[in-house]
């Protein structure tokens, strides 16, 4: 009778012992970060579903001015790969935090890189001291650099796992045809020149053969004469659109839009999927 008064009770402790061998591992020794949302995308269309890919700046924050929580930094000394631009100040930042555990990939090695600032005017005291524009991924031609030293780190830890090798060779051939197209479509639209409130397409312009007119002025606001200069030079060269950040606040644009007679247009710089942003960015272009 005994045994049967506590049935329940045994019945409920074999279940709790048996979810708690059920449930897996934990992954965080092999989870992979990246440090913004494009690298992501390259991370995961190259790894599949085979690895847990996290990133640290969260949609709608700016990497300019992002800082690392301390709950990120905890994760990421468990973590296997940081794979990041190298050039983006709180990544610099961050390889004073970390320890032995994670291996810190830069992804702007092989991309040919050009000199500027990109604080944003509210943080300008935070220029990149280096010196250098980060915004490589904006370029098919720098994502291909990219994507290779992704893929070369991974088959080198993992260089049985040949589906890694064909969902590279995909990935890489889709990059060609991105890059050709975009090279095409610009070409047949006879464009040489666009307009940007902050400079983040500096190497799409040079890769493509265009001229990128920012409206900021070394990571601030542009003064009232330099507003007179952008409103003339943009009617004579019939400048119909500006682009501006998902990140920024529409009103940063709207005024010097409406004073160019000119229409704000937003992307995203920051798109996982930022294959198909170099598309929609394209379109915004030439077919003003």
């Amino acid at each position: 009778m005994k045994f049967i008064r506590h049935t329940p009770l045994l019945l409920l402790l074999l279940l709790l012992l048996t979810g708690c061998q059920s449930r897996p591992a934990t992954t965080d020794e092999r989870t992979i970060y990246a440090s913004i949302a494009p690298i992501k995308g390259l991370v995961e269309r190259i790894v599949g579903d085979d690895f847990p890919v996290e990133v640290l700046v969260p949609v709608g924050a700016s990497p300019e001015t992002f800082e690392p929580t301390a709950r990120q930094i905890v994760a990421l000394n468990r973590a296997q790969w940081l794979f990041a631009v190298g050039l983006i100040d709180f990544e610099q930042a961050l390889l004073q935090k970390l320890g032995e555990q994670v291996e810190v990939i830069s992804l702007h090695e092989g991309v040919e890189l050009i000199a500027g600032c990109c604080a944003h005017h509210h943080h300008a005291d935070h220029a990149h001291t280096h010196g250098v524009d980060p915004h490589i991924w904006s370029s098919p031609r720098a994502l291909t650099s990219m994507a290779e030293t992704i893929y070369r780190t991974i088959h080198a830890a993992y260089p049985d796992s040949l589906h890694y090798t064909a969902r590279y060779e995909q990935l890489r051939e889709e990059l060609s045809a991105l890059d050709q197209r975009t090279a095409e479509r610009i070409a047949a639209a006879r464009v040489s020149e666009f307009m940007i409130y902050h400079p983040a397409l500096t190497y799409y312009a040079r890769d493509y053969g265009l001229r990128q007119t920012a409206i900021e002025e070394e990571g601030k606001e542009p003064s009232a004469r330099r507003i007179a200069e952008l409103i003339r030079h943009a009617r004579q060269a019939g400048l119909k659109r500006i682009l501006y950040q998902r990140q920024f606040p529409r009103s940063t644009v709207e005024a010097a839009a409406k004073d160019m007679q000119a229409e704000a247009v937003e992307f995203d710089p920051l798109n996982e999927d930022f294959l198909s942003e170099i598309d929609r960015i394209t379109t915004i272009i030439t077919e003003q």
